[in-house]
């Protein structure tokens, strides 16, 4: 019986995320057949060590998600005890989670991006950064955490500069109006599209994950090239950024003139949720991988290293 120790927890703004992706695999691992050893994650990163050290797992689940789960922290430990881990590696990890460095690679490889900004907190706060409406993000977090969309009267762009907990730039685009798109890729298949939608002013964190905050539709009601063109750009964002094991693609579909419209890919996820009704089970579902099987295929993906 193969050991795996799942992490879950971690200290950044998505704990509650990851607290509710590793209770549902570890019992999806143990329902899989695995010996699954629980590890949750708080500031003390010796005591993480410490539990890893003492479990001997064959395997690392990592289900940590946002700031030291997903950006390479916790790979370049888990590569220096050369422990095999799901998911991406450092390299990935930490670009696909700095958005403007992901976006220079995705341009290397001819994707179709929305154009962004970085500015600081005080150009923000001094004016429009470029025509409204435009989204305002951190460059570094998950989940829509520190989203905002300022449009035409709009008058909280310099209270959201002054306020502003994310670090020293601010990420700009356009908004682009439309659909919300997302492609799950499982090694070198992508797996389907599905539309999100949403009561909410845009698919912001209480969308993702409050109980009735969005709605999924799998397959995604959209023209089929642009069914293609979203699972192919997905397939090579994944290949771009050196993803392996799981990632998600996320999009924007501007479809306002009529269809077949433009696809923008926003980011990559290299550690979406991982509930059992969250997107990339759902799409695994969706083409005859139950849960369990799907983190079984995790944890013989599993490895350290680049």
């Amino acid at each position: 019986m193969t050991r795996v120790a799942v992490l879950f927890g971690g200290i950044s703004a998505e704990r509650e995320v990851s607290l509710a992706s590793g209770g549902q695999c570890i019992a999806a691992l143990r329902e899989a057949g695995f010996e699954v050893v629980p590890v949750e994650v708080g500031e003390d990163l010796a005591a993480v060590i410490a539990a890893l050290q003492a479990a001997k797992p064959d395997a690392v689940f990592n289900t940590l998600h946002g700031r030291f789960g997903e950006d390479g922290c916790i790979q370049g430990v888990l590569d220096w005890l050369q422990l095999p881990y799901t998911g991406s590696g450092v390299r990935a990890s930490a670009i696909a989670m700095d958005k403007p460095a992901a976006k220079a690679v995705l341009a290397s490889a001819d994707l179709p991006l929305a154009r962004h900004l970085l500015v600081t907190p005080e150009e923000l706060e001094a004016a429009d950064p470029m025509p409204r409406p435009f989204v305002v993000k951190p460059p570094n977090e998950g989940s829509s955490v520190g989203v905002t969309i300022l449009r035409e009267g709009d008058n909280r762009r310099a209270a959201i500069a002054r306020e502003w907990r994310f670090g020293p730039r601010i990420m700009v685009e356009p908004y682009i109006p439309g659909r919300e798109l997302t492609v799950a890729v499982m090694g070198d298949r992508p797996l389907a599209v599905t539309e999100i939608t949403t009561d909410l002013q845009f698919y912001d964190y209480d969308a993702k994950y409050a109980d009735g905050g969005s709605r999924h539709a799998v397959p995604a009601p959209v023209h089929p090239e642009i069914e293609r063109q979203a699972m192919a750009a997905a397939l090579a964002a994944h290949r771009a950024l050196g993803c392996r094991g799981v990632s998600r693609a996320d999009f924007r579909y501007d479809d306002t003139a009529g269809e077949p419209g433009r696809l923008y890919l926003l980011e990559v996820n290299t550690q979406p949720g991982m509930t059992r009704t969250s997107l990339v089970p759902e799409q695994a579902a969706h083409v005859g991988i139950p849960f369990p099987a799907l983190c079984a295929w995790m944890v013989e993906q599993a490895r350290h290293g680049a």
